[in-house]
C-alpha cells in the first residue's frame, strides 16, 4: 500500500514522502490517525501544490531543532548524587534527572528523546545523545559529582 505522509514519522519518512507500508498498518493506524493519506492521482496532485509550504515548514522545524541542539551543547548539567564506599553511587542518574538539570538552565527538552541506553551509575563526565529532530542530534554533557554531606537531595 502506498501512502503520502502528512507528518514526519521517524520509522517511515518525512512529511510529503510517498512510502510503501503494509496494508494493515496503513489502513488501521496511519490513515485513521490522520498521519497519512492514500497515494492516488488526486492526492499526489494536491501534494504537488503543497510542496512549497511543506518545504518551508521542514526548513523552519529543522532550524528550530538546530537552535535547540546549540543551546543543549552550550550547557553542562551537573548532578549531585549520594555516594558510598569507593565513590559508587547509591542510585543512578536517569533521563528524568537530566531533563530536570537542563530545565534548571532554562532548556526544556522531551524526556523521550534522550538516548540513554542505561542509567548512569558512575561519577565523572558523561555525554548523552539527544535527538533534537530532523536528523539533528546534540550531545548533553552530564557531570555526576558526589553530594556534599548534609545537602538535601
Amino acid at each position: 500500500m502506498e501512502l503520502i505522509l502528512k507528518e514526519t514519522i521517524d520509522t517511515l519518512g518525512e512529511e510529503g514522502d510517498i512510502v510503501k507500508v503494509k496494508a494493515g498498518y496503513g489502513r488501521n493506524y496511519l490513515i485513521p490517525q490522520g498521519k497519512a493519506m492514500i497515494a492516488n492521482k488526486s492526492n499526489i496532485a494536491i501534494l504537488a501544490k503543497q510542496q512549497a509550504a511543506i518545504a518551508s515548514r521542514k526548513a523552519a522545524q529543522r532550524s528550530e531543532a538546530e537552535k535547540l541542539a546549540d543551546r543543549i551543547a552550550a550547557v553542562t548539567v551537573t548532578i549531585a548524587q549520594r555516594t558510598g564506599e569507593d565513590n559508587k553511587l547509591y542510585g543512578s542518574v536517569t533521563s528524568s534527572d537530566i531533563v530536570a538539570g537542563l530545565a534548571a538552565h532554562g532548556v526544556t527538552v522531551d524526556k523521550k528523546k534522550i538516548l540513554l541506553d542505561e542509567p548512569i551509575k558512575l561519577l565523572g563526565s558523561h555525554t548523552v545523545p539527544y535527538k533534537a529532530g530532523y536528523q539533528v542530534t546534540a550531545e548533553i554533557k552530564v557531570e555526576v559529582v558526589p553530594q556534599a554531606e548534609g545537602e538535601a537531595q
